[in-house]
This record gives structure tokens, C-alpha cells and sequence, in this order.
């Protein structure tokens, strides 16, 4: 593992080339490389946890790659912080591919040396993330990125995997696109921490402050995220970068919340027990499909089910009593 712990070297010394590489490691499918990918993180780990992490979110087109360019440029002009930016862009279910095109979307930002952008698809996995985004943010911190923001697919109301892999989860709305009794269904929003309404310009400026008004009134029916958090409604114009340091405010109040209320470790540690479970589901799914027997009762019940020898159901519940008696005979 010699080059593994040459690449981590890499990555704490803040080789953008050498992050990139081990984000490629972590997300490949390749068993050599799944392993190298654990043996990578577990150099890394104590290097890790210092930086905010913020969650973006939002529909299609409600301007999430320019808000998170207008306030990755904010932070490092205005805090000199290091900006890491983790684009999930969302694979074909045909084709398998991807666009991945939000770095082209941030070309200001790109160019900043302090800055760290890094698209991904989701291989179909669901929840507006990717499979290895919190591999990714783990890697982004050991790289001594102070500032990770995670932008999702774009998602409707029931997405909420991204709420458990950041310490701030912002819900971008665009003013003039919705109804005040979608702002009443719960969902996604049981779970922000702070809600912003998009494109807050071109004479907008008044619905914007009125639609906001209205969506805070509607979170005021749902319990608290957090006790002593009421959700932050705000508006901005990240074309015209206008209201980026109040969001920026109220993400650092926010941190110094969960602080204050000794929330912030239990998250973390909520985090990591996410992560760990996510990928303790993999080496699972991998170690029972190379299986041998495992893998001659598959073809045999999908056999009977097909020459229709058993019920389609029933083929199930046996699978089940068959997998008992394997691990019972391995033990």
C-alpha cells in the first residue's frame, strides 16, 4: 500500500490532482480498488472534520451552481477560506453517462486556487447524491478545505439523503415559481436549516421579501429541527450577488447554534455512522453476489419461478430458509 500512503501524503499537502485521483479511487467499482479506497480513507480520517459542510438543494434551474459560486468567491474573498465544491450530476439509466457539466457553470470560481471543484454521477442512486459523496467531503477535509458545499441533483420534495452527510442543509426556491400550500407539505422541508429564494432581481425584490415572508410562516407550523432554531427564510440575487453575505452569516450562526447546544458532535457522529452503514451495505451486496451457492440458488429459483414450478412470491420466502441453512452450515 506504499502508493496509497504516497497519495495520501499528496492529498494532505493539497495536490488538487493527487484529490481528484483518490475521489476516482473511492467512487470505482473495481474490488482492488474498493479496498485501496478503505485502507485511503482510514490515513486520512484524522485529518478530517474541519471544515463546514453545506448542503445545496433545490429544482431543476433554481440556480444552485451560481448561488454556490457567488458564495464559494464571498468566502474566500472576504474569510480567505479553501472552497471545495462536490457537483452530483445525475447518470442516464440508459447509457449510464453523464454531462457533468456544473464545473463549466462555476468558471470563475474554477480558476480561484483556493477553490476545488469536483462533478460526480449518481450511478443511479437515489436521493440527489452520489454514492461516494461522503467519502468525497472526507477527502476534500484531509485536503485542508475549509468550506465544502455539496450541490444535489435537482430534487423535489422527498429527496433528503444530503441531510445527513452536512452540518447545514439550504433549500434554494425560486421567487415566483410556487404555491404557498406547497411550502405547507412536509418532506424536504422538515429537514432544511435554512431556506433561500432565488433570483430575487428585475424588479422581484418585493415578491421575493413577500414569498419569504409567506414560506416562514408555513415552516412556523412544523416542529423544530433543532430546539432554538427557527428556519431562516432569506433572499438573494446570486447573479447579481446580492444577499450572499446574509446567507453567509446565518450558515456561521447556525455552526455556533449546534455548538452551543452540543448538537454538532452527536451530528458528526451521526455522519460517520451513516457513512459506515452505507458502505458496510456494499461490501454486503458484493460479498453476496460472488457467492457460489448464493449464486446457484439464484439461477435455480429464477429457473422454477420462470418454468413457473412455484409461485413468483413463494420463490422468496424459500430464497430466505436456503440462505439460513447456507450460513448455518459456514458457521
Amino acid at each position: 500500500m506504499e502508493e496509497i500512503n504516497l497519495l495520501a501524503d499528496k492529498i494532505r499537502n493539497g495536490d488538487r490532482a493527487a484529490l481528484s485521483r483518490g475521489i476516482t479511487l473511492c467512487e470505482s467499482d473495481l474490488a482492488l480498488h474498493k479496498s485501496q479506497a478503505l485502507f485511503l480513507l482510514d490515513q486520512l480520517y484524522p485529518f478530517t472534520g474541519n471544515s463546514i459542510r453545506i448542503g445545496v438543494s433545490g429544482i431543476p434551474g433554481a440556480g444552485k451552481s451560481t448561488l454556490i459560486e457567488a458564495l464559494g468567491t464571498y468566502s474566500i474573498d472576504r474569510h480567505q477560506k479553501r472552497v471545495a465544491v462536490l457537483a452530483i450530476d445525475p447518470s442516464s439509466e440508459q447509457s449510464s453517462g453523464s454531462i457533468l457539466g456544473d464545473k463549466t457553470r462555476m468558471e470563475a470560481l474554477s480558476t480561484r486556487q483556493d477553490a476545488f471543484i469536483r462533478p460526480s454521477p449518481t450511478k443511479t442512486q437515489l436521493g440527489g447524491v452520489a454514492q461516494q459523496t461522503q467519502t468525497a467531503i472526507l477527502l476534500c477535509e484531509a485536503a485542508a478545505y475549509d468550506v465544502i458545499i455539496v450541490e444535489t441533483v435537482g430534487v423535489g420534495q422527498s429527496e433528503i439523503a444530503i441531510n445527513h452527510m452536512v452540518d447545514v442543509f439550504l433549500l434554494l426556491q425560486i421567487v415566483g415559481a410556487g404555491d404557498d400550500i406547497q411550502a405547507m407539505k412536509r418532506g424536504v422541508l422538515e429537514w432544511v436549516d435554512m431556506v433561500v429564494f432565488n433570483k430575487a432581481d428585475q424588479g422581484k425584490e418585493t415578491q421575493a421579501r413577500v414569498e419569504a415572508a409567506n414560506m416562514s410562516k408555513a415552516l412556523g407550523l412544523f416542529p423544530s429541527k433543532y430546539a432554538g432554531w427557527s428556519i431562516p427564510v432569506l433572499s438573494c440575487s446570486a447573479l447579481e450577488k446580492t444577499g450572499i453575505e446574509a446567507i453567509w452569516e446565518t450558515i456561521i450562526s447556525h455552526q455556533l447554534h449546534l455548538n452551543q447546544k452540543e448538537i454538532f458532535k452527536k451530528q458528526r457522529e451521526d455522519q460517520l455512522n451513516n457513512l459506515l452503514c452505507s458502505l458496510e451495505a456494499q461490501v454486503l451486496r458484493v460479498f453476496l453476489a460472488q457467492h457460489k451457492k448464493i449464486n446457484v440458488l439464484r439461477k435455480e429459483n429464477q429457473l422454477n419461478w420462470q418454468a413457473k414450478e412455484v409461485p413468483p412470491f413463494g420463490v422468496l420466502e424459500a430464497f430466505k430458509k436456503q440462505l439460513t441453512k447456507i450460513f448455518l452450515e459456514e458457521e
